[in-house]
């Protein structure tokens, strides 16, 4: 499979490339990324269309800057994409969605199976204590990460709005309010500190009793090799909008 990694001289680009270099069948035969790099077995350019090689898969870990001429590019030369860069906004996933119809596109907050696996926790958590527990979100990312709340604190979070039927909103600072929570939010905060991979928290509060489902990331590896098996996984697919659920079954 040759691949080409976009965002290749940050730390998950780096973590990707580290990971391909452990499977035989996958060779890196390009970078994308606008700090020039030499210290690499392969070229690297500072946009896709400059890319010397036709690769078979392209993994994103850039910024969102990158993704319109990404898209452009996977569109006009039919190359699947693994999009793992967060931060994006509506009219950006608006995008992801209209060029799926052409190509096979992988689009997740998180590539961790661990993490995929307590959406459908938290999901079934959801359904059945419905609106009797007050429901919260605690996230922790090391103090170098831009966006917040994270991009699977949403995940996270859009997962209850849908199973409860949108009647939940979400709070992200209630120093400007002073009055009780409200019983339909879902309070999301943002701890950022360290060098902290990722920690992610659902906390369903009740009368008298407190669940909490967690999931902590203890090393980057986790998320390259989930786009690498998200890699494996387009290579044989058709147009469309894929996630790690397809994956999981």
């Amino acid at each position: 499979m040759k691949l080409v990694v976009c965002g290749c001289s940050g730390c998950m680009g780096r973590m990707v490339v580290k990971a391909a270099e452990k499977h035989e069948d996958i060779e890196v035969v390009g970078g994308i990324d606008l700090e020039k790099c030499t210290e690499f077995g392969f070229p690297v350019v500072d946009s896709a269309e400059n890319l010397t090689i036709k690769p078979e898969v392209i993994i994103d870990f850039s910024n969102p800057r990158a993704l319109t001429s990404l898209l452009s590019y996977a569109k006009n030369n039919k190359i699947p994409l693994v999009l793992c860069t967060t931060g994006l906004d509506e009219t950006q996933v608006e995008q992801i969605k209209e060029n799926s119809q052409i190509i096979p596109i992988f689009f997740s907050g998180n590539m961790s199976l661990g993490i995929n696996i307590l959406l459908k926790l938290v999901k079934e958590a959801a359904a059945v204590l419905k609106n009797d527990f007050d429901i919260e979100i605690i996230e922790k990312h090391h103090n170098r990460k831009i966006d917040a709340p994270s991009g699977t604190a949403f995940m996270l979070a859009d997962e209850i709005s849908d199973t409860l039927k949108n009647q939940v909103w979400y709070s992200y600072d209630r120093h400007s309010r002073r009055k009780p929570r409200d019983k339909n939010e879902i309070g999301i905060h943002s701890i950022r500190g360290g060098n902290i991979v990722g920690d992610h928290e659902v906390i369903f509060a009740g009368k008298n009793e407190v669940i909490t489902l967690s999931h902590h990331a203890q090393s980057r590896e986790i998320f390259a090799d989930g786009a690498i098996k998200a890699a494996r996984f387009l290579c044989d697919k058709g147009a469309g909008l894929y996630c790690m659920d397809d994956i999981l079954g």
